[in-house]
């Protein structure tokens, strides 16, 4: 006689069938990963996972709000700007912008999967990945392009549209991470997050602080 499947709770077939999900969407994206694949690999049958999602965007929806969950429990990002943006310390601007830079370079480290989900929808043209743009990524532009405007009001940043330049050092460290992460290990320059993060922070600084009387930049 078959031994009889281990039956587990409602609550761990839903980490489950979530964990199987992330790693075929990020292998195979978006359109190309059937519900039926993945009831198959989480060893349960569609009508089960559509019991806890009731579409494969619903699904889709939960891996990527279940890692942006892991990711901020880790070290909110947001927290820090927000706390940065308050304090306003200008001796404080490189530390600032290269905690930030370093935060987003160790999160794509710890979790590689977490860009592949959020490029594969972007490049399906997915609504979806409007939907984690919106939810995610506006958020930390505007927290920053708050603390920006405050530098400037201030006269230690170049006067500008503080939401560009927002988008600038964020575009920066992306960049960075998008090419690390296309190339891999071994075929892009290795330099440790922290050299990383100090030396996009000081580029961009040099480009944003204000020139005193005589063109030299206020230290």
């Amino acid at each position: 006689m078959a031994a009889k499947r281990k039956r587990i709770s409602a609550a761990d077939r839903r980490i489950q069938i979530i964990a199987v999900a992330r790693l075929l969407f990020a292998k195979q994206g978006f359109r190309g990963t059937t519900t039926r694949q993945i009831a198959d690999q989480a060893q349960v049958n569609e009508a089960i996972l559509f019991r806890h999602f009731r579409s494969k965007e619903a699904l889709y929806w939960a891996v990527l709000d279940e890692l942006s969950r892991q990711r901020n429990s880790r070290g909110n990002l947001q927290a820090l700007i927000a706390e940065r943006a308050r304090s306003g310390k200008p001796e404080a601007d490189e530390e600032f912008f290269a905690a930030i830079a370093e935060g987003i370079l160790e999160r794509s480290r710890r979790e590689p999967t977490f860009l592949r989900l959020f490029l594969f929808s972007a490049l399906e043209r997915h609504s979806l990945s409007q939907r984690f743009f919106r939810t995610y990524t506006t958020t930390y532009w505007d927290l920053l392009a708050k603390y920006i405007r405050g530098r400037m009001r201030a006269g230690e940043f170049r006067t500008m549209h503080p939401l560009l330049a927002a988008r600038s050092f964020i575009g920066m460290v992306g960049h960075y991470n998008i090419m690390y992460s296309l190339l891999g290990s071994g075929k892009y320059p290795e330099f440790s997050d922290r050299m990383v993060s100090r030396t996009l922070a000081r580029i961009w600084l040099g480009g944003m602080r204000a020139k005193s009387g005589d063109g030299r930049t206020r230290e």
